[in-house]
């Protein structure tokens, strides 16, 4: 079974997934948000599309490891979509995600094609990558 990875910010999902085996993961998609609802319905959607069997959401720690605002509200999130999922969601520290989602860009596209990924959000499923590749190494 595969472990998908999301990346939840305020205006999209970055998502990921692991390979059959779980040692690997890619980028899969970014998700515009909407409702929870519509959210949610996307997300079970590709749950059941990609036979996945953990949902891992990263969760945005402060620096020193505290729980600010932004990551209670993810962590409400992530409890509400546990709620509607078959499947395990578990929570795990995207702490510098996004620094290493935008250093993988630079090292992987030309100046102009990382500004277009930028605009797309796939900054964002990049991110969801490192998050669920973190956490699938410390299995």
């Amino acid at each position: 079974m595969r472990t998908l990875g999301l990346d939840v910010g305020e205006r999209r999902v970055g998502i990921a997934i692991s390979d059959p085996t779980g040692i690997l993961a890619r980028p899969l998609q970014t998700l515009v948000r909407g409702s929870r609802e519509d959210d949610f319905a996307a997300i079970t959607a590709i749950v059941a599309e990609h036979d996945v069997g953990l949902v891992v959401v990263g969760q945005p720690l402060s620096q020193d490891g505290t729980e600010g605002l932004q990551a209670r509200r993810i962590a409400r999130y992530a409890l509400a979509l546990a709620a509607r999922l078959s499947v395990p969601v578990v929570s795990w520290d995207e702490r510098f995600t996004t620094v290493a989602a935008e250093g993988i860009l630079r090292q992987t596209r030309k100046k102009k094609d990382r500004r277009r990924a930028r605009a797309k959000g796939e900054v964002d499923a990049i991110a969801a990558a490192v998050i669920l590749q973190s956490y699938l190494d410390s299995s």
